[in-house]
């Protein structure tokens, strides 16, 4: 019973994890594989130098206005769940259950999947399960299906595992980053002018969305508000912190990438930390940078299971026929079944799909939805309870709020454009998904 209070013999969460805990939680799931995927794409979009660092900066001050939103929800309401807990009490329990049920039965297990697939793909290039072509599709199920276990089992183990776990997983890819960063600024200085022939009119949406997807997951910290060791300094204290250490990583990082590689050997790299590495250390650069993405992986993967098995609890909670994954473990100090039942969904899409690019379930139009929502509800959290105590009070408000709004609004906008134009089954399943929650709720919470 170390890991956990009781509540009428059950456990309850005990507020275990510290601001360094709370920061590495943050950066270990942002950064992920994507840094090392988007940059390309991002400097081809923008057609510049300048541009290219530009709006990398932007990303950082949209998640960071994001940020600042969820340190005054998550101060204000410090439990378990995040999105689930605001959404909840802004807009009613049916909103705050179709968010859930959407972590539940989608969003959730398939981002772990998709990472599970990354660290997969790079963990077989280092050594390879079964290296002949036809039988390597089982190589990646084998990793990508062992990552999700041996990391659901420590999270299930006891908070102190997890927390541990992902502590160490996220001071190795930050100082993996930091070497990269410098192998990249010492290489020998490349053209870094040279690049696309148009690069007046650069294409600023497209870049950032692959900006945003990358800063994806600084708001993970509010679903284990309730495990904040004093929360109402360590939240915000997270939250601004994790998001200035990741802008800075992002733009340093690509900063190398461009003196290494010049602006067209970076929007036309498919490795593009190879490449960087390669120059200065050729003999090893291959292993070195895939190394270092499978721990990469393995920090995202593993802040996904610790923060995702908290929406499913907090669902528990709140929803009676969902009693079972709102169990807090007394003797681990843990929402075992809520992680188990995560992981078993994952274990699911991950045998099934087999492969990094058939694991994506076209999530991103129902997160944006959400995002939003979330964001909303500040204006009506703050209208509805002004007497409630608010040990943080979002900056500039509310412009603060005003601006992430939009920027979600932009990116649901968008999102639904390209889902509708490219693959319309994707706005289908996630349009099927919500109504199945719909039916759900009004099923499970009839009188």
């Amino acid at each position: 019973m170390a890991n956990s209070t009781t509540d009428g013999g059950r456990g309850i969460p005990a507020r275990q994890l510290s601001l360094f805990d709370c920061v590495c939680l943050i950066v270990g799931i942002i950064v992920g594989a994507g840094i090392y995927r988007s940059s390309p794409m991002v400097a081809q979009a923008m057609g510049s130098t300048l541009g290219t660092i530009a709006i990398w900066i932007v990303g950082g001050i949209l998640a960071m206005a994001g940020a600042l939103c969820y340190a005054e929800l998550a101060s204000s309401l410090p439990e378990e769940g995040g999105d689930y807990v605001y959404l909840s009490q802004a807009f009613g329990r049916p909103i705050g259950f179709l968010f859930g049920w959407s972590q539940l039965a989608i969003v959730r297990p398939a981002d772990i999947a998709i990472m599970a697939f990354v660290f997969a793909e790079y963990a077989q290039a280092i050594c390879p399960i079964a290296p002949s072509s036809h039988v390597r599709d089982l190589g990646l199920r084998i990793y990508a299906v062992s990552a999700i276990l041996v990391l659901t089992a420590i999270n299930i183990l006891g908070v102190r595992q997890g927390k541990w776990t992902q502590n160490l997983l996220t001071v190795a890819k930050v100082l993996g980053l930091a070497a990269v960063v410098v192998i990249g600024l010492a290489a020998s200085r490349s053209d870094i002018q040279a690049g696309p022939a148009d690069p007046a009119r650069p294409a600023i949406p497209l870049a950032l969305i692959f900006v945003l997807f990358t800063f994806g997951g600084w708001n993970e910290m509010a679903y284990v508000a309730a495990e904040v060791k004093d929360p109402d300094r360590n939240i915000v204290r997270a939250l601004v912190l994790g998001t200035v250490l990741v802008t800075g990583l992002y733009v340093l990082v690509n900063l190398a990438f461009l003196n290494s590689l010049g602006l067209s050997g970076l929007a036309g790299s498919n490795a593009v930390a190879v490449d960087t590495v390669g120059k200065v250390l050729p003999g090893i650069a291959a292993k070195a940078v895939a190394a270092l993405i499978c721990i990469s992986a393995l920090g995202a993967v593993n802040g996904l299971v610790f923060t995702g098995a908290r929406i499913t609890y907090a669902l528990g909670q709140g929803h009676r026929a969902f009693g079972l994954l709102g169990r807090w473990h007394q003797a681990l100090g843990t929402p075992v079944v809520a992680l188990a039942v995560q992981g078993g969904i994952s274990l699911a899409i991950a045998v099934a799909a087999g492969s990094f690019f058939r694991a994506i379930l076209y999530t991103a139009p129902v997160v944006w939805l959400f995002f939003l929502g979330t964001g909303l509800s500040l204006f009506v959290l703050r209208k509805r309870f002004p007497q409630r105590a608010r040990p943080y009070n979002v900056v500039a408000y509310p412009v603060t709020p005003l601006v992430f709004c939009l920027c979600c609004g932009f990116m649901l906008y968008n999102c639904i454009l390209y889902a509708a134009a490219n693959m319309p089954m994707a706005l289908a399943v996630l349009g099927g998904v919500m109504v199945a929650g719909l039916v759900v709720y009004v099923v499970t919470e009839r009188p």
